[in-house]
């Protein structure tokens, strides 16, 4: 499992945290509702097109569509800006390639954290065998280590291109309209993609990601697929997340919890059924203490869209407790969860893996009292590029711990 590790991948997943980024960057009466939608790509055809289920809404009447344009989506000069449209984020280069702006809905950046999940769960299950493992003379089955490497690889697939595709592509068609005056040069208000394309990619993904499950459920001989059950959960917080009436992420806790369940503990438990029995309460208990860390850091990404929030009424943490209010939730949630984590792999025996947890956490302390605390708005990248390394490595030493305790001595 450790060869899976690739320092470079933690380097990418600071940012990528960053799961869904808000659509408006200021708020302004210049800028008219009408107007403003008109940006929004329409049919060429009177009748009325719908997508069940993921209709044409209306613009909703007590929504304030007044934000404030920002500037046109410029590319950075220090040649990334390819590379950037491939990723779907800021400073990308315009294309008109239908392939690339599929991706470019999927935003790939996004999947990094979901492809560490998969990688903490078979860890975690103790079961996944290297190809040729230099620690140890028993593990060095070739055929079986080239068949856990393809197990783990579409896992992989199936939580990050398929899953968080869906995810992505699925909120920035719900958040269309908002999209239209803020960030009007995105594939769907800028009409680069159609409506029915949009909606063909959502179905592909979603039905795509959920056949990949079963495929897995079937290669790990499961009696019940645990795979695609939790593929189809996944999904439906996804919709939730996004769709209304529900839509988890106008309130601060039950969408930030949704995203630290998303993003930690579905990839995990994937994983680990990959491999092995999600069968000890253990097993669910540790992922979601990290997702409710995981709320933390969704936190973060609140905090520079605080004033947009509040006249659009949506309710986050930073919005409901003040942004000094708010960013104590954050350092608590994320210090708090991960030393009862510690505590309970000492309280097992486990003193150094609880001392590498500590180890871990240090900087991370460090960091919310240097950069965080002070001014979470002016330093909100800065300190999730520099402490997140930290906490997901900390996942994976937690998830390693659990795959070599012998929970039956």
């Amino acid at each position: 499992m450790r060869s899976l590790a690739v320092s470079s991948l933690l380097v990418a997943s600071a940012s990528a945290f960053s799961t869904v980024p808000r659509s408006y960057t200021g708020l302004s009466s210049t800028v008219s509702q009408q107007s403003s939608l008109s940006m929004l790509p329409t049919n060429n055809s009177n009748e009325d097109r719908s997508f069940y289920p993921f209709p044409n809404a209306e613009p909703s009447s007590n929504l304030r569509l007044d934000a404030k344009p920002p500037q046109s989506n410029e590319e950075v000069a220090d040649g990334s800006a390819d590379l950037r449209q491939l990723l779907g984020v800021k400073g990308a280069a315009g294309t008109e390639d239908i392939w690339k702006i599929r991706l470019q809905l999927t935003k790939p950046v996004t999947w990094i954290p979901l492809v560490w999940g998969v990688m903490c769960g078979a860890a975690a299950s103790g079961n996944y065998h290297w190809i040729w493992n230099p620690f140890d003379p028993n593990d060095r089955n070739v055929m079986l280590g080239l068949e856990d490497t393809a197990k783990g690889f579409v896992a992989m697939i199936l939580a990050g291109p398929f899953l968080t595709g869906y995810t992505q592509t699925i909120n920035d068609w719900y958040d269309r309209e908002i999209d239209a005056i803020n960030e009007p040069y995105r594939p769907i208000p800028s009409g680069a993609i159609s409506e029915g394309q949009v909606i063909f990619q959502i179905w592909f993904l979603l039905l795509g990601g959920l056949g990949i499950a079963y495929g897995l459920d079937v290669w790990a001989g499961h009696d019940f697929p645990t795979v695609l059950a939790l593929s189809i959960f996944g999904s439906w917080v996804s919709y939730i997340y996004s769709a209304p009436p529900l839509k988890l992420k106008q309130n601060g806790w039950a969408g930030n919890y949704a995203l630290g369940c998303s993003y930690i503990s579905l990839p995990w438990w994937c994983g680990q059924a990959v491999f092995g029995e999600l069968d000890r309460p253990v097993y669910f208990i540790l992922p979601i203490l990290y997702s409710i860390a995981g709320l933390g850091i969704a936190i973060v990404n609140d905090f520079k869209s605080v004033e947009g929030d509040r006249q659009l009424g949506l309710q986050s943490l930073p919005v409901a407790f003040g942004i000094d209010g708010a960013k104590y939730i954050c350092a608590g949630s994320v210090t708090l969860t991960q030393l009862g984590v510690a505590a309970y792999l000492y309280s097992i025996g486990e003193s150094t893996y609880a001392a590498v947890l500590l180890g871990l956490l240090l900087p991370q302390i460090y960091f919310q009292a240097t950069l965080l605390l002070p001014d979470p708005v002016a330093n909100d990248v800065k300190y999730q590029a520099q402490s997140q390394p930290f906490f997901v490595f900390g996942i994976l030493a937690t998830a390693l711990c659990l795959g070599h305790h012998d929970f039956t001595a």
